[in-house]
């Protein structure tokens, strides 16, 4: 008995398993833990040495950039915002303001003191998203 199959399904086929390979290879087009921009960059730190600069720049009130939004934004879903793109988030604002104090708490615990910061509170705040909320 021979099987039909649609035409084109076999190359359709063969690149989807290849994209889910570039997927899992390269943790997704939108990074995750295994590379990409909102990976963690160093074990042990959340913050990458650009986003301490974006964010002492944001704290200073000095005009914002482009840049230094995005920064603010990766930081934000490192820890544990997802924005919904349908405007629809239940949780919304509980659940960016769980990860700016998060951010605020890896910013003052592992970037450099910056002269006219205030400085770095005992550890009140835990590291984990799941805690906050």
């Amino acid at each position: 008995m021979t099987k039909l199959h649609p035409p084109g399904a076999r190359s359709l086929l063969s690149v989807l398993v290849l994209l889910l390979a570039g997927c899992v290879a390269g943790g997704g087009p939108y990074g995750g833990p295994y590379g990409g921009p909102y990976s963690v960059p160093y074990a042990g730190q959340h913050l990458s040495p650009t986003e301490c600069r974006d964010l002492a720049a944001l704290k200073s009130n000095a005009p914002p950039t482009m840049a230094q939004h995005q920064s603010e934004l990766v930081a934000l879903r490192k820890a544990g915002y997802d924005p919904s793109p349908w405007y629809d988030d239940p949780y919304y604002p509980d659940d960016l303001q769980a990860a700016q104090r998060l951010v605020d708490y890896w910013f003052q615990t592992e970037c450099p003191h910056i002269p006219g910061s205030p400085p770095n509170p005992p550890n009140t705040v835990p590291s984990s998203p799941a805690n906050v909320r």
